[in-house]
């Protein structure tokens, strides 16, 4: 009896000393979420990584927030937050199905930016993700944010139309991109690669491996739905309800999103800065990575 006694008493002592040392623990992350519930059944991959001002960037069809690795390393160690959001359907953000267009991805990010209680951030985003946080803000009055910057994006028409004849892109040729993405993804993926960069050597193989692995974690509904979206949308009427200091940050050699969009978008947001990146195509985070960043640095700093 008395060594059961001694057992049970041991026990409860290890149980006890165990839950002080939990609770006396000094926690090692921030304690932020990385996923967060949009809506029912719909949650997003967050990377947030950082103290400080905030940067919020919206990754490019059909890439994750992953793609902003050496954006994330730069601006943490120069003293910044910085939070990449992966809109549903890509990376490791929920696949659902329904509508995947710039309504649903600003909506999205506004429920992400309430929830961390964002405030004065400088919202930029890649291609399709340039074209969504033009929208983000026309939409929402620039809500949690003081500054926009555009990286190749894709707009304010990815197609062209009879009154806008910019870019490369028909509305015929986007349905042949469709076409192939539900029939032969992997050569949609292969044939993108090839007009990503400037040229064959802009981009080190390394790189562009590193790319297809995260373009190959998109859903391929959500690519075609994407496509559509790039295919179909209009943004213009956006570009004149941008009041807040804007950067357009576009490769000169892009073969995906034409530096003449960069013009128009320019000319269309009143209070916007054009910055072309002479030797650089679609790829223009990696490709001139030290100008990007430090463009985008001297940006926020003013």
């Amino acid at each position: 009896m008395k060594n059961l006694l001694l057992a049970i008493g041991l026990f409860t002592a290890f149980l006890t000393n165990e839950a002080v040392a939990q609770t006396k623990r000094t926690p090692a992350s921030y304690g932020r979420e990385e996923y967060i519930e949009v809506e029912k059944n719909v949650k997003l991959h967050v990377t947030d990584l950082g103290e400080g001002q905030p940067i919020v960037l919206i990754h490019g069809w059909p890439l994750s927030d992953a793609m902003y690795e050496y954006q994330y390393s730069y601006f943490v160690q120069k003293g910044y937050r910085v939070i990449g959001i992966t809109l549903r359907g890509f990376g490791l953000s929920d696949k659902p199905g329904g509508k995947y267009n710039y309504d649903v991805f600003a909506d999205d990010i506004k429920v992400v930016l309430d929830k961390l209680n964002i405030q004065n951030a400088t919202l930029g985003g890649f291609s399709m993700g340039g074209a969504t946080v033009i929208h983000y803000v026309a939409k929402y009055n620039a809500a949690h944010v003081s500054k926009l910057a555009l990286f190749g994006a894709a707009g304010p028409l990815w197609t062209k139309r009879a009154d806008f004849n910019y870019g490369n892109w028909t509305k015929e040729d986007v349905d042949g991109l469709i076409a192939l993405n539900n029939t032969n993804r992997p050569q949609l993926l292969e044939n993108f690669g090839q007009i990503f960069p400037a040229n064959a050597t802009s981009v080190s193989p390394g790189y562009g491996a590193w790319l297809g692995t995260i373009q190959a974690q998109a859903s391929p509904y959500a690519m075609a739905e994407g496509l559509k979206t790039l295919r179909d949308s209009d943004l213009r009427g956006d570009l004149k309800k941008i009041q807040i200091p804007t950067l357009i940050l576009h490769g000169k050699l892009d073969k995906i999103c034409s530096y003449e969009l960069a013009e128009q978008m320019h000319a269309g947001i009143k209070n916007s800065t054009l910055v072309p990146l002479e030797k650089s195509g679609h790829a223009l985070f990696i490709e001139e990575l030290e100008k990007f960043n430090s463009e985008l640095l001297n940006f926020i700093k003013k």
